[in-house]
């Protein structure tokens, strides 16, 4: 049986040694339209931070926030033009702005992140493997933008992205933006959630986020692999089948 095989390149980690990256696999999913449950742990996130009533150096002053800001300055990405995932949800949160409904299993990510201030992605890895590493970029990758699947990029030289074994990036400047093609659609789905920190204390953070997901999880997904951590002791993991499983129909 074949394994996704999930890594951090030691020049990612030399970079910035205090990288986490916590990975949920989910074998199969039924990815739905968001349900009013779903909905409604959203608004709460929402409505607690919008309760704290913070302006956007408030925001990225946030120390999981901050910590990434540093980590993109190390690897020569402009945070203030590259917000990673988490500050760029929580600002448009802060300012007021509710968060668009997307599906069941995107947004109980976005809870999470609002909750925690860290980077959560829902990704369908069914058509990735037998690796995906973060890495810093060759150059010549191809990166499909979210929503323009048709207009291909490459990233730039030394930019840390999510990369597989057939060329494809599956990310920009690290969590900034995801690719199309990874993006978690509504169907039956294999997907790998993952939550990042960069910050001190971010393994326990992230090992929390990893919890509260599971948490979430369970009433949707039968016999939930266990989370794992990759960080400077433990860089690399080999996941679920990569093959998705069919829906019984």
């Amino acid at each position: 049986m074949e394994f996704l095989t999930v890594s951090v390149q030691d020049r990612v980690l030399d970079l910035v040694p205090g990288y986490v990256l916590g990975l949920i696999a989910v074998p199969a999913v039924e990815v739905t339209p968001t349900p009013p449950e779903v909905s409604e742990l959203l608004t709460a996130a929402e409505d607690r931070l919008h309760a704290l009533g913070l302006g956007k150096a408030e925001v990225s002053a946030l120390p999981p926030i901050a910590a990434w800001r540093e980590a993109y300055r190390q690897v020569g990405a402009n945070p203030n033009k590259f917000p990673c995932a988490a500050e760029s949800l929580t600002r448009r949160v802060a300012k007021g702005d509710r968060l668009p409904r997307i599906n069941s299993l995107v947004d109980l990510c976005n809870t999470v992140s609002l909750h925690t201030g860290l980077p959560v992605a829902a990704c369908d890895v069914g058509d990735v493997g037998p690796e995906l590493t973060v890495r810093l970029a060759a150059g010549d990758e191809v990166y499909l933008p979210l929503g323009a699947p048709l207009t291909p990029e490459q990233p730039e030289p030394g930019e840390v992205i999510y990369a597989d074994g057939l060329g494809r990036a599956h990310s920009r400047r690290w969590n900034w933006r995801q690719s199309d093609l990874i993006k978690a659609d509504v169907g039956f789905r294999r997907l790998l959630i993952t939550v990042e920190a960069v910050h001190d204390g971010g393994r326990t953070d992230v090992e929390a986020a990893l919890v509260r997901l599971r948490e979430l999880l369970e009433d949707r997904v039968e016999a939930l692999p266990g989370p794992v951590v990759l960080d400077r002791s433990n860089p690399t993991a080999s996941l679920f089948a990569a093959e998705l499983p069919q829906a019984a129909g």
